[in-house]
C-alpha cells in the first residue's frame, strides 16, 4: 500500500514517537510528498507493533547513511586507484535508493518470523481452548481462560483483543476474525470460525479443536524440517568445495607433469 490517506491516518493514530527514527519519520512524513515513500507494509507493521513513523524514519536514516558512507569509501579507494567523482556520486545515489527500501525487506522478514512464532503458539492456545470447552466452559470463557495461561507476546495480544471485545460488547470470534484480517493470520481466522459455531450454534467443537491443533503442529514441523534440510545443504557446500580444492592440490602436480614433461 502506498502512503496515501490511509497511511497518514495510521501515522496520526500512532502515539508520538520518542526515539530518533520516530521523530525523524514524523517530520519527514509532513515534509516529503507521499509518492516518494513507495509501498508501506501496514499489515506487517501492525503485527510487529512498530509505528509507521518509525518505519519512515528508518528509511530516511538508511538513505542518509548510504549517502554519507559511499562517498567516503570512494575517497578511500581514490587514494590507490583513480575514481572519477561522478562515479562516486552515482554510487552514492544508487546506494541511497537501495537502502531506502531496505526497511521494507527488514519488516517483511521480521513479520514472517513473527507469524511463524504466532502459529507455533496458536497450536498450544487451541489445545488449551479445547480443554476449557471439554471442561464445560462457555465459548467466550474458554477463549479468555486459555489466553490467561501463556505469557508470550502472542497470548498477550490475544488477551488484549478478547478484553477489548468484552468491554465493547463484540463477540470474541468476531474480534479474533478482525485481528486475523488486520495482521494476516489465517490460522487465527480458522479458530474464530470454529468458536463461532460453538458460541452461536452450540456445536461440540472439542474434536475439531484438537484436530486443528494437530494440523498446526504438523505444518510447523514440516516448515522446520524444510529449514533444517536447507541448512544441511548449505553446510555441505563448504565441505564439498574444500574436498575439490584438496583433490586439485593432490592431482595438480601429476597433471602438470603429464602435459608439460620436463
Amino acid at each position: 500500500l502506498a502512503p496515501t490517506s490511509r497511511a497518514r491516518r495510521a501515522l496520526d493514530a500512532d502515539p508520538t514517537p520518542t526515539d530518533l527514527p520516530g521523530r525523524i519519520g514524523v517530520r519527514a512524513m509532513r515534509l516529503l510528498p507521499a509518492g516518494v515513500w513507495g509501498p508501506v507494509p501496514l499489515r506487517e507493521l501492525r503485527l510487529l507493533r512498530r509505528p509507521v513513523a518509525v518505519f519512515y524514519g528508518q528509511k530516511v536514516l538508511y538513505a542518509l547513511a548510504a549517502l554519507a558512507i559511499v562517498p567516503v569509501l570512494g575517497w578511500l579507494l581514490s587514494l590507490s586507484l583513480p575514481v572519477p567523482w561522478p562515479i562516486t556520486a552515482a554510487a552514492g545515489v544508487v546506494g541511497a535508493i537501495v537502502m531506502w527500501f531496505a526497511p521494507n525487506y527488514d519488516v517483511r522478514v521480521e513479520a514472517r518470523a513473527a507469524r511463524a512464532e504466532f502459529t507455533r503458539s496458536l497450536g498450544s492456545y487451541v489445545d488449551l481452548v479445547a480443554l476449557e470447552r471439554n471442561g464445560g466452559a462457555g465459548a467466550r470463557q474458554a477463549l479468555e481462560n486459555a489466553a490467561q495461561i501463556g505469557d508470550s507476546w502472542v497470548f498477550q495480544r490475544l488477551r488484549e483483543e478478547l478484553g477489548r471485545s468484552r468491554w465493547s460488547g463484540q463477540a470474541p470470534w468476531d474480534a479474533l476474525t478482525s485481528l486475523a484480517d488486520e495482521l494476516g493470520l489465517p490460522d487465527l481466522a480458522d479458530l474464530a470460525d470454529i468458536m463461532r459455531l460453538s458460541g452461536e450454534e452450540g456445536a461440540q467443537v472439542y474434536a475439531t479443536l484438537r484436530a486443528r491443533s494437530t494440523a498446526l503442529r504438523s505444518a510447523v514441523l514440516a516448515i522446520e524440517t524444510t529449514k533444517a534440510n536447507e541448512a544441511n545443504e548449505r553446510i555441505a557446500i563448504p565441505g564439498n568445495l574444500l574436498a575439490m580444492i584438496f583433490i586439485a592440490i593432490m592431482l595438480g602436480p601429476a597433471i602438470y607433469r603429464l602435459f608439460f614433461p620436463t
